[in-house]
């Protein structure tokens, strides 16, 4: 007997669950970094640098993630993944410069990458054709309710135990929910998937193959990347520098990230009215919409004084944060098929993960040199922008 429950679904709440803990992780470095820096002496720079630099580590894992998910399925990669997680026991003894560098900054970034979205879109995009958009967008929920969710535990446990014991704490908990998941819900063998559920797999069209070289002349792949280069390069400036950018602009602490909380808890719910929409609208508007809003948003961010002004603000960010990601892999589904879209989003990724660096970075020198957030902030509202322009221009089919 086949359950009346599709099984695709437990995948995706499943991955939405995993992807929460690895970008809450990676999203809530703000909270993690003036405790880091003060224990360890590192400037802000050196700091910003370490982060900037696992970023681009991360983005090079991800099309990695990708390509391994194809060859040896998503369980291989999830479970490689939770393992490297462990190297947070590495980091959380660190001392010095390179064992902090090489642990925090390079393992960690691996096994977060391997453990996130970018290995799950392809699972998922293969589960769904019509309601692909929907289902990507829940998946893409775990991302925001990392930083709505994780982000305000970390800020009440590091105070309390440190964030050594809180990073190792993570790791531990982070396998124990893993393992299980990876054996008994991460399917990749349609026909599993089948026998599970009295909604079969809808049946796709046979694709024709696809080369990578081919897929690189063609513009839409290149103003995905660049749309997610604006985004990795705005959400981790705002992961990274977010709250210390408001305790400096005279917020206290718990204000603070209860503010950069609330994008992640609004877009959690908003997420559900966006994924409807992705079926019934030409997804690249909404990916135009999710840009400029971004971009108007950052540099008011920058610029809030007040209690009311700082969660006014971000209430309206959570509306659009969670779109991108989710938005660039349905898009790259329907443009070139699902047969390496693994790939290509560990690609598109890699952009992401390439303006994260430099978004960490610019915001740690920026305060540095220049005494102040607004050349950051400014600078990925001005490439948001940008990034909305690009959207408008995608193909329509």
């Amino acid at each position: 007997m086949r359950s009346p429950w599709y099984f695709g679904w437990n995948i995706v709440i499943a991955a939405s669950f995993l992807t929460l803990l690895s970008s809450g992780l990676r999203m809530s470095m703000g909270v993690f970094f003036l405790p880091i820096a003060n224990d360890l002496n590192f400037s802000r720079s050196v700091l910003s640098g370490i982060i900037a630099i696992g970023m681009l580590f991360s983005g090079i894992a991800m099309p990695i993630a990708g390509y391994l998910v194809g060859k040896y399925g998503t369980r291989f990669v999830l479970i490689f993944g939770s393992i490297i997680i462990i190297s947070t026991v590495w980091a959380a003894n660190s001392t010095d410069y390179w064992n902090f560098f090489l642990s925090f900054g390079v393992a960690l970034s691996f096994g977060t990458s391997f453990v996130g979205s970018v290995s799950f879109t392809p699972i998922v995009a293969r589960c769904f054709i019509k309601r692909r958009g929907l289902a990507l967008f829940l998946l893409s929920t775990g991302s925001m309710a990392g930083i709505a969710v994780m982000l305000p535990v970390f800020a009440f446990f590091i105070p309390i135990y440190g964030w050594q014991t809180t990073l190792i704490s993570f790791a531990v908990i982070f396998m124990i929910i893993a393992l299980p998941i990876a054996l008994f819900i991460m399917k990749d063998n349609q026909s599993e998937i089948e026998v599970s559920s009295i909604e079969p797999v809808i049946n796709q069209k046979i694709e024709p193959s696809i080369k990578l070289i081919d897929v690189l002349k063609t513009r839409p792949f290149w103003q995905l990347s660049f749309g997610l280069f604006t985004c990795g390069f705005s959400m981790n400036l705002l992961g990274t520098h977010g709250v210390p950018m408001l305790i400096d602009h005279g917020f206290d602490p718990i204000t603070s990230s209860n503010g950069i909380g609330l994008i992640g808890l609004v877009a959690i719910f908003s997420t559900l009215v966006l994924g409807y929409l992705s079926d019934i609208v030409q997804r690249k508007n909404i990916l135009m919409m999710v840009y400029l809003i971004r971009g108007l948003g950052f540099i008011a961010l920058v610029l809030v004084s007040t209690k009311w002004q700082l969660f006014t603000i971000a209430a309206v960010g959570g509306l659009v944060w969670a779109g991108a990601l989710s938005m660039s892999g349905a898009i790259t589904a329907d443009i070139y098929g699902v047969q390496i879209v693994g790939l290509l989003s560990g690609l598109t990724y890699l952009g992401h993960q390439i303006g994260a660096m430099i978004g960490s970075w610019l915001g740690g020198w920026a305060y540095d040199h220049l005494h102040t957030h607004l050349v950051a902030f400014g600078t990925a509202s001005i490439l948001l922008l940008l990034a909305a322009f690009s959207a408008y221009h995608l193909p329509k089919r």
